[in-house]
């Protein structure tokens, strides 16, 4: 009875290290995305801006320029701000200046600029000729069958794998359970041995 209970402990504390393990892995792979995070892009019509996980309990601030002149009064925020602004219509290359100043650190903070690129002008469509004005027919279609099969129901979907950005983390942490489990294991073996 005495092995029975031995081999049972054994048992129950490896599956207690290898959850352990398991449930470490995941509060480090979470760590980093807790961090502020400052995102914003830029294209020639508009700026976009998206900040996330900021402290809430402190004041965070928020101010962008385009070409020298305001675009977005210095506004306050909580844990997220997220907006998208029209930039005015401009000739050459603007610049789009932000300013973020993160209430708990100066780290957090950001002062950054970027470029906004002249937008190209669409061509107007050049007129059709009229039938009149036409001298050339219209070549006629060739009858020779195309020699590139077209493949069934469409074809232009890509198949998914399966695959997601989950996969290494699930992984390490399979990992580090098998790691914890054969070092407890050969603990208890030794034991064993000790004690016989």
């Amino acid at each position: 009875m005495t092995a029975i209970r031995q081999r049972w402990h054994r048992s129950a504390a490896v599956v207690a290290t290898g959850v352990a393990a398991f449930m470490g892995a995941g509060i480090l792979a979470a760590g980093p995305a807790q961090a502020h995070k400052p995102g914003w892009e830029v294209d020639c019509y508009s700026v976009s801006v998206n900040l996330t996980n900021y402290n809430p309990g402190v004041e965070n601030t928020i101010k962008i320029e385009a070409g020298g002149k305001e675009l977005l009064k210095q506004e306050k925020f909580g844990a997220e701000f997220n907006k998208k602004l029209d930039l005015p219509k401009h000739s050459e290359p603007l610049e789009v200046h932000l300013v973020v100043k993160a209430g708990d650190g100066d780290q957090h903070s950001r002062d950054e600029r970027k470029m906004s690129p002249v937008c190209e002008e669409t061509p107007s469509p050049e007129p059709t000729p009229s039938p009149s004005e036409s001298t050339s027919e219209a070549p006629a279609p060739s009858e020779e069958p195309s020699s590139a099969p077209k493949p069934e129901g469409g074809g232009d979907d890509l198949a998914e794998t399966g695959a997601s950005s989950a996969t290494p983390m699930i992984a390490g942490a399979a990992g580090v359970v098998l790691v914890a489990g054969a070092g407890l294991v050969m603990v208890s073996r030794k034991r064993r041995n000790a004690q016989n």
